[in-house]
C-alpha cells in the first residue's frame, strides 16, 4: 500500500471535501480509508478536457474521450468500499479508464494490475498516475475478459464496464475469500454485484442498479462498442 501522500493543498482541495460531505457520506460511504483516498486524490486532473476541471468534484460522470467517462465520485467511493480493502491486498481493474479509479486503489492497496482495452487511454493514465506518484500500479493493453492470468490470484477484482454475464475467469483469478465487484446485464441497465469466492463456491450479493458502458472481448459484448469507464 501507498502512504496516502498526495495530500498537498491545491486550488480544489476545498471542492474534494464538499464532494464527501455531500455526496459519500450522506450515502452511507463509511470506510474511513476509502473517504480519506477520495479526499486526497485529485480528480480533476484525471479530466482531459480542462475547460470541464470545474465539474470534476460534481456528482456525475464526465467525458474521457473515446465514448468513455470517468464514473461518478460515488459509484468510485462505493464500488472501492465493496472491495474491503485492507492496504495488503493485490487488486485487478478491468478497465483502466482516466486513471481516477486506479489512483483511488492504489491508495488502498498493495499493487494494482489494471487491464486496458484501448492505448490512448493506457498512455494518458499512466502519464498522470505517474504524475501524482501512483508506484504500485502496472497497466497493460489487453481484452479486459481474460483478466490477468499471470499475475492471478488477486485478493479483489473490480471491473468498470459492464458484463452481460460475470466472465468465468474472473472467479477462476480470485483466491478463496477474494472479492469481485462487477456491473451485470443489459446494455443501458445493470445490477451491480459482488461475489465472495469460498471454499465452498461463491456468494453473490446484488448491490443496486447502475449504468456502465459495455465490457467488450471475448468473455464481454462483442466489439462494435468501445469499453471501460473509471
Amino acid at each position: 500500500m501507498l502512504p496516502l501522500k498526495i495530500k498537498e493543498k491545491d486550488d480544489y482541495t476545498r471542492s474534494r471535501q464538499r464532494m464527501v460531505e455531500t455526496q459519500l457520506i450522506p450515502r452511507g460511504i463509511r470506510d474511513k480509508r476509502v473517504i480519506e483516498a477520495m479526499l486526497a486524490v485529485p480528480r480533476h486532473l484525471f479530466v482531459p478536457e480542462e475547460a470541464l476541471w470545474s465539474q470534476a468534484y460534481n456528482d456525475f460522470p464526465l467525458p474521457i474521450g473515446e465514448k468513455q467517462t470517468i464514473s461518478q465520485p460515488y459509484i468510485v467511493a462505493f464500488m472501492t468500499e465493496a472491495l474491503e480493502l485492507k492496504g495488503t491486498e493485490k487488486v485487478l481493474e478491468i478497465g483502466t479508464g482516466s486513471g481516477y479509479q486506479t489512483a483511488i486503489l492504489s491508495m488502498l492497496a498493495e499493487k494494482v494490475y489494471s487491464v486496458e482495452r484501448i492505448g490512448l487511454l493506457a498512455a494518458r493514465a499512466r502519464k498522470i498516475l505517474d504524475s501524482v506518484h501512483c508506484s504500485n500500479v502496472v497497466i497493460k493493453i489487453a481484452d479486459g475478459t481474460l483478466g490477468w492470468p499471470e499475475e492471478s490470484p488477486f485478493d479483489a477484482i473490480l471491473t468498470t464496464a459492464a458484463a452481460p454475464e460475470i466472465p468465468k475467469r474472473y472467479i477462476e483469478q480470485l483466491k478463496i475469500g477474494g472479492r469481485l465487484v462487477i456491473p451485470v446485464g443489459e446494455e443501458y441497465s445493470q445490477t451491480l454485484v459482488k461475489i465472495i469466492k469460498t471454499k465452498e463456491g461463491i456468494i453473490k450479493q446484488e448491490m443496486g442498479g447502475c449504468r456502465f458502458v459495455k465490457l467488450i472481448g471475448r468473455y464481454g459484448w462483442k466489439a462494435d462498442f468501445n469499453n471501460n469507464g473509471g
